[in-house]
């Protein structure tokens, strides 16, 4: 099973950029699609991003499509989240996630996760 790694959380001040990083171990990340989520405070975790493991295929929640971009690089076993033009509502702590297989419309099946990285969106 695969191991992940948060990084890149931080304070940012409204309508700034952060770019969150997840680096993968133990497993065959290339077959992995991989997908970030986030929690905020009192409510539960909801879908953000997802990728395929070709990156070919993007997937976005209605509330970051336009402002976030997932990446990832194959050779570095990492998954990236650019997340520009941020917003108080964004404040959360932002897991990264993985799953065996290419489909990243259904985003209820991820298994493995990593610890999360505080993200807070303050003026």
């Amino acid at each position: 099973q695969v191991q992940l790694v948060e990084s890149g959380g931080g304070l940012v001040q409204p309508g700034g950029s952060l770019r969150l990083s997840c680096a993968a171990s133990g497993g065959a990340f290339g077959i992995y699609a991989m997908g970030w989520f986030r929690q905020a405070p009192g409510k539960e975790r909801e879908f953000a991003a997802a990728i395929s493991w070709s990156g070919r295929t993007t997937h976005y929640a209605s509330s970051v499509k336009g402002r976030f971009t997932i990446s990832r690089d194959n050779a570095k076993k990492t998954v990236y989240l650019q997340m520009n033009s941020l917003k108080p509502e964004d404040t959360a702590v932002y897991y990264c996630a993985a799953k065996p297989g290419d489909v990243v419309l259904v985003t209820n099946d991820f298994g493995s996760w990593g610890q999360g990285t505080q993200v807070t969106v303050s003026s």
